[in-house]
């Protein structure tokens, strides 16, 4: 609790207490209440109870600890790319993907006194990157803070006109600050996938396309990962994302997160996914959930 600036720990301790007593409800979400997160797990569980929390790591925590039935954690963004941690964090989580959810972006400048006052803009470093021209030529500086709701928090608290915070507008309203330029992003296709982590998986119950995340690492040897992906091509099974990332410190040992539609049981998956371990030094589901947006 202490962790938040003081005009947010008023919130956080009710929603806490709230999650506390109706855990099968709660949607643990990084960050202070007001912030992207918390507009997401409010719109894709419009029945459950958001649980801040101050990190990723005490999101996922409350899940594995069953304070939540579930997280909604930012994976990547339209503009800035992957979410910072996150491809680390989900594999040693021990938690399963159970669903996606888009969320359209709006940043706002908020602060105490005027726009012309400003001399530094406090957020996350996400909403910071994607606002990065915007600021620049307002000659405004940028100072990372863990989420956008308690940078604005921790703006009120501070009381100088010269720092701002970059959120959603409504935490404008929570903490009491002016609201200095709306919608201020680089492009207007500014747009925040979350994926939503569960302890186990739960029914697909859908008509449309199913999507599947893994993560693999491919044997150190030529043409490796060409070979690897041969079998998605061969099968007719669409990747619609991969990413590299190196973990150790190594700089030999790659690993792989990949977004593919269908699931393991489909025939065409099952026989692409067997070609890939044959290429691989392992390879690990984190789940098959609903696709909430065509990647077509």
């Amino acid at each position: 609790m202490e962790s938040y600036a003081a005009p947010a720990r008023p919130l956080v301790e009710a929603m806490t207490a709230a999650a506390a007593a109706d855990p099968a409800r709660a949607v643990a979400f990084q960050g202070a209440p007001g912030a992207n997160s918390h507009v997401a797990a409010r719109e894709a569980f419009p029945d459950g109870l958001p649980l801040p929390c101050f990190d990723f790591a005490d999101a996922i925590d409350a899940v594995r600890e069953a304070r939540a039935d579930c997280a909604i954690i930012p994976i990547e963004n339209s503009l800035h790319g992957r979410v910072a941690d996150i491809h680390f964090l989900l594999p040693e989580s021990g938690l399963v993907i159970t669903g996606e959810h888009f969320l359209t972006i709006r940043h706002t400048l908020m602060g105490l006194g005027t726009r012309d006052e400003v001399r530094e803009a406090m957020s996350h470093p996400q909403a910071l990157g994607q606002c990065r021209h915007w600021l620049r030529a307002h000659a405004i500086q940028q100072k990372s803070y863990p989420d956008t709701a308690g940078a604005a928090a921790m703006v009120a608290e501070l009381g100088d006109p010269r720092i701002a915070a970059l959120a959603p507008a409504a935490a404008a309203e929570l903490y009491g600050l002016r609201i200095l330029a709306d919608d201020i992003a680089d492009a207007d296709h500014n747009m925040t996938r979350f994926v939503v982590l569960a302890r186990g998986s739960k029914p697909i119950v859908t008509d449309g396309a199913i999507m599947t995340t893994l993560i693999f690492e491919v044997k150190n040897v030529p043409a490796a990962l060409y070979k690897a992906m041969g079998g998605f091509a061969t099968n007719g099974v669409n990747m619609t994302k991969l990413e590299s990332y190196q973990r150790g410190g190594s700089f030999a040992a790659t690993e792989f997160y990949a977004d593919i539609e269908g699931r393991p049981g489909d025939a065409n998956v099952d026989r692409a996914l067997e070609e890939l371990g044959f290429h691989s030094k392992w390879l690990r589901v984190l789940g098959s959930y609903p696709q909430a947006r065509s990647r077509g």
